[in-house]
């Protein structure tokens, strides 16, 4: 079935041209546009934010599938998942509040523990899969950012400020890792990200209603 993904896709992996030696293929392109505009969308707490989230996720779920990133092209499925449930989540309380910044809060100290300890014990188990299951050559690289980012996409629908710092993490390790894959334009858009996580931290920060 992945295999056939790719094939039907194939127009859209063909390289446009090349960075740093490595082709740039249309469907990198697209995604990487969408996902730019949707982390803006996020910064600013907007509702349309979402829609370009699922659109960017099947792109990237495609790409990352054909470059062997098995972690993150699962991953992408998930995002969609999750999207759909963020949009409809903001959408309510845009309705019911007539301000989409409300609702920004931060998480407690033992929900902080709690996603720490979740995360960090769902790497290497996914990493292990990883290695077993696929012939991917960087099982545990790809494991780490995508468990961190489904900790950042639960936090970010759920309108926790701490998703961004989250999200700092997985863009500082994610332009490693699709820099090693050759992917220079994801790495270069993920590099924004790492810069856009520390601003939509100190936005969100002053959005929230006080910590108790």
């Amino acid at each position: 079935m992945l295999d056939a993904l790719i094939d039907a896709a194939s127009s859209w992996l063909q390289p446009q041209f090349s960075l740093l030696g490595s082709p740039v293929t249309a469907i990198e392109l697209v995604a990487v546009a969408l996902s730019l505009a949707m982390v803006l969308g996020n910064l600013r707490v907007k509702v349309w934010a979402w829609p370009l989230a699922i659109l960017a996720s099947a792109c990237y779920g495609v790409l990352f599938a054909a470059s062997k990133l098995y972690g993150e092209a699962g991953l992408q499925v998930f995002f969609i998942g999750v999207a759909c449930w963020g949009w409809w989540q903001w959408h309510r309380a845009a309705a019911a509040a007539q301000d989409s910044h409300r609702g920004v809060q931060w998480m407690s100290t033992r929900e902080r523990w709690r996603a720490a300890a979740l995360t960090l014990a769902a790497w290497p188990a996914l990493g292990l899969l990883l290695q077993r299951a696929t012939d991917s050559d960087v099982p545990f690289a790809d494991a780490a950012p995508t468990v961190a980012s489904v900790t950042g996409q639960l936090l970010l629908a759920a309108k926790r400020v701490e998703n961004w710092l989250v999200w700092l993490g997985v863009n500082v390790a994610s332009v490693a890792l699709f820099a090693y894959k050759g992917l220079w334009l994801t790495a270069v858009l993920y590099g924004l990200f790492a810069v856009l996580s520390w601003i939509g931290w100190r936005a969100w920060s002053r959005q929230a209603a006080p910590r108790d």
